[in-house]
């Protein structure tokens, strides 16, 4: 039998009358990749914090390597040759890679900090493990794909052996999710260890070995990865058959809801992010922007939701120019947008979940009266769509924060799409999203259409704007590339635009 590096036995966590795991075993074996599925709220990051040593265990034993031990902090598991890597970054955007990667296990040369000594043994630890970063990078000017390695690299420059990766890919573009894949295999090759905790089936079949699967909770089932489907295994994540194509009627396009012409916005230095760009979207009808990130999607939607100024050119919700207006004078035109970001722009994570949802109509009355908030009807207003968008948590009345990403989205998408908006405007409405909450958002926002809404949907995943758009607009260098039928095109095709090339077809050039 494989030796066991990690085993987890009857584990159970509570949080007051909250069970987030209950009696869940897991092993890991050496040198191989055991992913851990489930839903949103399933409880997979509690269950790994508890390896991390940010969590303790109400009831369960932990073995590293055959002992029995206690985890009872962060240095605890760093001592027992565990490392995690959390779905969100821990560093600190005004340190180099360097800095970050030492931060709090410093290099000292006779009491003084070895910066040079340090940045050379990350060089080497990159080379070895194919993990490409320049040390001496600020990280706020590197991509979110190097700031994963670093958050790598952090944990190998601490001698980690079992590394632990927490949706690793939620937040990379198809390109750097390619990148990562082969750095897992080659981490393993050095003799790692990996628990990747993961809801995409197609990542687990392109790298794990085994996968134990927890639904609400509970362990279901840790089965061999080659001897499972896909739909097997996201009808036991789930307990139910899941559709893995979205189906929806030919749509039937109304008036024009969005104009926008000619629209030049600059980024952050100045520079212009989105050239003279023309974009229509009309009532009953999806239309998907694909596009490499960092080619002017975020700059477009900003501008079109009043959180960025527009330089030149115009746009115009339902016939009126709101070129110049507030974001909320935009929102009050019956505009409801997801952000890319949901922590940063989406939720205040501080506030409860019933606060969050109110956040756009707290306002306005029965959530307030004369000024004065409601706090019973917010509360009854947040735990109302948290039922209705299957909002996972203990209660409307803990902080955002306290839910998985998964069920942060979700409650952002319940916040919008209840306002009954006239535009919907959608960036990556999936990202960290398991099969079955895919499946559901995907029904919405096409339920939304077939009510005669416009919705705008900005996505990375190119399954995703193909299932849903009825018109995709590719956007490159701040331009649209090209528009097209989703039924008339394909992912090359849409590579090779998104790559800044043209396609032709029967004499009509795109």
């Amino acid at each position: 039998m494989a030796q066991h590096v990690i085993e987890m036995r009857e584990i159970t966590k509570k949080f007051g009358d909250f069970v987030a795991n209950d009696h869940i075993n897991l092993n890991l074996r050496k040198g191989e990749i055991h992913a851990l599925l489930g839903e949103n709220g399933a409880g997979k990051s509690t269950l790994m914090n508890m390896l991390a040593g940010l969590l303790e265990p109400t009831s369960g034993e932990i073995a590293i390597n055959g002992q029995t031990v206690t985890i009872d902090s962060p240095s605890k598991s760093s001592q027992l040759g565990i490392g995690m890597v959390h779905q969100h970054f821990m560093l600190v955007e005004a340190f180099t890679v360097t800095e970050n990667i030492i931060l709090g296990n410093e290099t000292l040369n006779k009491g003084i900090l070895d910066l040079k000594k340090a940045s050379q043994e990350i060089k080497k630890l990159s080379e070895k493990y194919g993990l490409s970063v320049e040390p001496n990078a600020k990280v706020a000017d590197i991509s979110v794909g190097a700031q994963q390695r670093v958050e790598i690299l952090k944990t190998l420059y601490r001698g980690a052996d079992i590394l632990i990766f927490d949706e690793p890919t939620a937040v990379l573009t198809p390109s750097e999710i390619k990148e990562l894949m082969s750095i897992m295999k080659n981490l393993v090759k050095e003799g790692k260890s990996i628990i990747l905790i993961t809801h995409k089936l197609d990542e687990i079949r392109a790298v794990a070995d085994r996968v134990t699967v927890i639904r609400r909770g509970k362990s279901i089932e840790t089965v061999n990865v080659a001897g499972a489907t896909s739909k097997e295994l996201a009808e036991m994540m789930v307990g139910r058959s899941v559709s893995f194509t979205t189906e929806k009627e030919p749509s039937i396009p109304k008036e024009t809801i969005l104009s926008i012409q000619d629209l030049v916005v600059d980024e952050n230095r100045g520079v212009p992010a989105v050239k003279r760009l023309s974009l229509e979207v009309r009532g009953g009808e999806i239309v998907g922007i694909a596009g490499i990130d960092g080619n002017g999607q975020s700059e477009l939607i900003q501008a079109i939701t009043g959180l960025r100024k527009v330089k030149s050119g115009t746009i115009s919700i339902k016939g009126q120019d709101v070129t110049k207006l507030s974001s909320r004078k935009i929102t009050e035109l019956s505009v409801a947008h997801v952000p890319e970001d949901r922590h940063r722009d989406g939720l205040i994570l501080e506030m409860t979940v019933a606060e969050n949802i109110a956040l756009q109509t707290y306002y306005k009355a029965p959530l307030s009266s004369h000024g004065i908030l409601d706090y019973n009807k917010i509360n009854e207003y947040g735990r109302q769509l948290m039922a209705e968008f299957d909002v996972r948590g203990a209660s409307e009345l803990i902080p955002a924060k306290g839910l998985s990403g998964g069920n942060q989205q979700k409650a952002i998408i319940a916040r919008e799409v209840n306002r009954n908006p006239d535009l919907l405007i959608v960036s990556q409405p999936t990202r960290g999203l398991d099969v079955g909450a895919i499946e559901y958002i995907h029904k919405r926002l096409i339920e939304e259409r077939d009510k005669g809404k416009a919705v705008l949907v900005v996505s990375f995943e190119l399954d995703e704007i193909l299932n849903l758009s009825d018109r995709i607009a590719v956007i490159h260098d701040g331009q649209i590339q090209g528009i097209v039928q989703p039924e008339e095109t394909n992912k090359q095709e849409l590579g090779v635009l998104m790559a800044g090339g043209s396609i032709e077809k029967e004499g009509v050039h795109v």
